[in-house]
């Protein structure tokens, strides 16, 4: 059986004020031992992080990572960088970081290569836009993008990272795909891992992370391939955070 995880994304909320009360908030709601769970928040309060939630089930992570050790790469963060914040997690190749900053399946790549050799657990991210869902592209779309990640991958490596599917047509849109859609998707990325290894198909925890809420959690947790969720939202409200954790339980 498969731990599951839940990861919260903050992507670019949160103040000093709001963190310490939302993992206050998470700490103090939180049933020790239900699944894994994760907080990835914005690169200046990785400090306050790791500070807040030493000593707790919580881990900490990130939400992005350079492809490179160091060097002349204004506003980029290394792996050292993040180790040295007790980073366990970090998020890659998210839909935001695809359509706003251009990355690259092969940049993709890079960043969870530089990610594993840190000994950084990658949430590696993949999906598609609407556009190509309505076209019958989402199996060539979506297993092309891992397909390209576990190429730069070892066998041993591809079973250390946690992929993420995430339907661009359904984050922050109030769309959801239906837990058998998302199911449909989820058993077809464990078969591109099989084909890869038998050892990445067991053990690669697949979330997702196409808006899950409280309300839609345990229909969707309840799917064979559906390993946890990469929450947006509902990771900003301690209450909704630890529903949906409870849901995975």
């Amino acid at each position: 059986m498969r731990r599951k995880l839940v990861a919260g994304n903050w992507k670019m909320n949160g103040s000093l004020a709001a963190n310490a009360a939302l993992i206050a908030g998470i700490k103090e709601g939180l049933v020790a031992g239900a699944c894994d769970v994760a907080v990835c928040a914005p690169a200046p309060y990785l400090a306050q992080v790791q500070a807040a939630v030493v000593g707790s089930v919580v881990a900490s992570g990130a939400q992005d990572i350079s492809a490179h050790a160091s060097g002349a790469y204004t506003g980029e963060v290394s792996a050292a960088m993040l180790q040295e914040f007790g980073v366990q997690y970090v998020i890659i190749g998210h839909s935001e970081r695809r359509a706003y900053h251009g990355e690259s399946d092969a940049a993709v790549a890079a960043k969870t290569v530089a990610a594993l050799q840190a000994g950084l657990v990658p949430l590696v991210c993949v999906g598609e836009t609407l556009e190509q869902r309505e076209a019958g592209q989402t199996n060539d779309v979506v297993g092309g993008q891992l397909d390209v990640v576990l190429a730069a991958l070892s066998a041993e490596d591809a079973a250390r990272i946690v992929v993420a599917y995430e339907p661009v047509w359904a984050i922050g849109t109030g769309k959801t795909a239906t837990p058998e859609m998302a199911q449909e998707v989820h058993a077809m990325l464990r078969a591109r891992l099989q084909v890869k290894s038998a050892e990445a198909a067991a053990k690669v925890r697949i979330l997702y992370g196409g808006s899950m809420k409280p309300d839609n959690a345990v229909q969707l947790l309840a799917m064979a391939d559906i390993d946890g969720g990469l929450i947006g939202g509902a990771a900003l409200k301690a209450a909704d955070f630890l529903a949906i954790i409870a849901a995975a339980a």
